[in-house]
C-alpha cells in the first residue's frame, strides 16, 4: 500500500512539473478575477430591470438527458473544440440571465423516464412513465384508461391561441418528447399500430404517428425523424431501398406523408427527406414544413452524412424564419435527442458532441430572435448515470485520463465515467486495463460500475436556463410541471391570461418598450 501510495505521489508530482501551468498567466494576479467578479457583479444588478413585456415567440431546447455533469462536460468540450483549455468556456445557455432546478419524478417513479417528463414540462401535469399526453390515472400499455384522461399541450394552447407551432427534433417525430406535445397515448412505443397489440386496436386507441397528423392537423413545421411509421408495411424507404429494417411498418396501409401532401398543397405545403431539398426552400413561401429526414432516428452528429443530413442548428434555422412570419407570434419546441441514446449506449463522446450541437441551435435562434419578446427556455427532462472526476488537471481533454492509477488495482482510468451500463468490462478477472485501448475513439463505452446492456437514467434535479419575458419566474427549485404554465403566462395563452386583459376586455399595450439603444446594450452584454 505504501508503495502504492508514492507511486500516485510521483505521478500527481510529474504531471504538475511538466513545464508552465496549462492556464493563461493573467489568471496568477487577483486582478483578473476581480475584474471579472466586478463584471458579472455589474450585470447581475442590471437584472434588476425585469422584461415584464409580453412573449410573443415561445421556445424550448430538451435537451434530452442533459444532466448538470453534462452540462459542465460539453461546456469544456465546447471550449476545447476551440483551443482553449475549456473550464471557463461559456455555452449558449450559460448566458441566460435566470437558472433554476427542475424536480424530475414521474408521478410513480422517482427516477423518471422521458415519457412521464414530456408530459409535465409540455402538458403542465405530471404523469407515469411511459406514457404521452394522459395524466396519471391512465396506466401504461392499457388502452383503456386513455379515455377522458388526455391534457393538452403549450403546443395546442399556441396554436388555439393563433401562433404558429413547430417540432423540431434530432430523434422520431414521434418519439416521447415530441409526441406528448400533440398526442394522448398510454405506451409511448406505439409508435405506428404496427407495435400496438390487438387489444388496444381493437379498443379504439390510435397510434402516435396517426395522433401527429389528426389531433392537431395544422402543425406548421415538423421535423425529424421516423419516416417509416408514415409508410404502409414493407413500402421501401426513399433513401434506403430494398433494406427491410427501414420500410414501412403500418399495417393499416396509409401513407400518412401522401395524406398530409394532399392536405397542404395547396397552402404552400412542403414535404422534404434531405438536406438538400430542406435548404433549397424559400421560407417565405412555405406555410408548412414536413421534413423526415431518416426511416429511424437521425444519426449522431459525429456520424451524420454533412452532405444529405441537415443539423440540428439548420433545422431550427429553417423552422424559425419560418414561424417568425405570424405575426401573433409562434411556439418552438426543439429536441436535441440523442444527448439520451449517446449516454444510453455508453458513448460519451456521442453525448456531448451532441449537447455542443444543440448549443450551436441555441445561439443560432438567439440571433433570428428577440429577448425583448421572446422567452427562450433551456432545460433536461431527466438526467444520466454520467459524471467525471478524478482530480483532472486545467485543460484536460474531456475524453481523457485521470492523472493517476487506482490505488486498488493499480490501474489508469479515464475521467469520465458512468455508475452503470454496458461499459462494464472484466478482462482474465480484473477491471479492464484502459491504457491499452483507444479511449477517445467516438464509440468507445466508458467504464462502468454495473454491467447493464444499457446505462440508466439519474433521478437528480435539471437547471432550467431562461431569458426573455418574465423569464424571472423560473427561479428557485420547483416541479418540471411548473415550465409551461410560465411560458403560457408570458405570452398570454393556455389558462393564463386574465393579466393580459385591460378593464375593457381588450388586450393591453405591451409593458413600456426598451428604446432601441437599450435594446442593442442588452444585445450586446449578453453576447460578450
Amino acid at each position: 500500500m505504501k508503495v502504492t501510495a508514492v507511486l500516485i505521489l510521483c505521478s500527481c508530482l510529474i504531471s504538475g512539473s511538466l513545464g508552465k501551468p496549462q492556464f493563461p498567466d493573467q489568471e496568477k494576479e487577483p486582478k483578473f478575477w476581480n475584474a471579472w467578479a466586478q463584471r458579472t457583479l455589474k450585470n447581475a444588478l442590471s437584472l434588476q430591470k425585469l422584461n415584464t413585456n409580453k412573449a410573443d415567440n415561445l421556445i424550448l431546447f430538451l435537451g434530452d438527458g442533459m444532466g448538470v455533469p453534462t452540462v459542465t462536460a460539453a461546456r469544456i468540450l465546447k471550449g476545447q473544440l476551440s483551443g482553449h483549455s475549456g473550464e471557463e468556456t461559456q455555452l449558449e445557455m450559460d448566458k441566460f440571465p435566470f437558472v433554476s432546478l427542475a424536480k424530475t419524478y414521474n408521478t410513480n417513479a422517482q427516477v423518471p423516464d422521458s415519457a412521464g417528463t414530456a408530459t409535465a414540462y409540455l402538458c403542465g401535469v405530471k404523469a407515469n412513465e411511459g406514457t404521452v399526453g394522459v395524466s396519471a390515472a391512465a396506466v401504461r400499455s392499457n388502452c383503456k384508461t386513455a379515455s377522458g384522461n388526455e391534457v393538452t399541450s403549450i403546443l395546442k394552447w399556441a396554436k388555439d391561441a393563433g401562433k404558429s407551432v413547430g417540432i423540431v427534433t434530432t430523434t422520431r417525430v414521434n418519439h416521447a418528447t415530441p409526441s406528448a406535445a400533440y398526442a394522448h397515448s398510454v405506451d409511448r412505443d406505439w409508435y405506428s399500430d404496427n407495435e400496438m397489440p390487438e387489444e388496444a386496436l381493437q379498443s379504439g386507441c390510435r397510434d402516435i404517428a396517426r395522433q401527429l397528423f389528426e389531433n392537431i392537423p395544422n402543425i406548421d413545421v415538423i421535423m425529424g425523424g421516423g419516416r417509416k411509421y408514415m409508410f404502409p408495411k414493407n413500402q421501401s424507404d426513399v433513401e434506403y431501398p430494398g433494406v427491410g429494417k427501414h420500410s414501412g411498418t403500418r399495417k393499416d396501409g396509409r401513407n400518412l406523408v401522401e395524406e398530409w401532401i394532399d392536405r397542404t398543397k395547396a397552402k404552400k405545403g412542403h414535404y422534404v427527406w434531405n438536406k438538400k431539398q430542406l435548404l433549397s426552400l424559400n421560407p417565405n413561401n412555405v406555410d408548412y414544413l414536413l421534413g423526415l429526414f431518416e426511416p429511424g432516428d437521425l444519426p449522431f452528429d459525429l456520424e451524420r452524412n454533412t452532405e444529405t443530413d441537415p443539423s440540428l442548428t439548420e433545422m431550427v434555422e429553417v423552422a424559425i424564419k419560418i414561424l417568425k412570419r405570424n405575426p401573433s407570434g409562434f411556439y418552438l419546441l426543439v429536441e436535441g435527442g440523442r444527448i439520451d441514446h449517446g449516454h444510453h449506449e455508453g458513448k460519451a463522446k456521442h453525448a456531448l458532441h451532441e449537447a455542443v450541437e444543440m448549443d450551436r441551435a441555441i445561439g443560432q435562434a438567439g440571433l433570428l430572435t428577440s429577448s425583448h419578446n421572446t422567452m427562450t427556455v433551456v432545460t433536461a427532462d431527466h438526467s444520466h448515470m454520467f459524471n467525471f472526476g478524478g482530480y483532472t488537471s486545467r485543460g484536460n481533454t474531456i475524453f481523457g485520463l485521470a492523472p493517476m492509477m487506482s490505488d486498488v488495482d493499480q490501474k489508469p482510468f479515464t475521467s469520465i465515467l458512468y455508475g452503470n451500463g454496458p461499459g462494464y468490462k472484466i478482462v482474465s478477472g480484473v477491471r479492464e486495463n484502459v491504457s491499452h485501448i483507444d479511449y477517445e475513439e467516438n464509440n468507445y463505452q466508458a467504464q462502468a460500475a454495473v454491467p447493464l446492456s444499457m446505462e440508466t437514467h439519474g433521478g437528480e434535479d435539471v437547471a432550467v436556463f431562461a431569458k426573455g419575458p418574465l423569464a424571472h419566474l423560473l427561479h428557485g427549485i420547483h416541479e418540471q410541471n411548473y415550465i409551461p404554465h410560465v411560458m403560457a403566462y408570458a405570452a398570454c395563452i393556455g389558462q393564463n391570461r386574465e393579466h393580459c386583459m385591460s378593464s375593457s376586455g381588450t388586450a393591453p399595450p405591451l409593458h413600456p418598450a426598451l428604446s432601441s439603444i437599450a435594446v442593442l446594450l442588452t444585445a450586446a452584454r449578453l453576447l460578450c
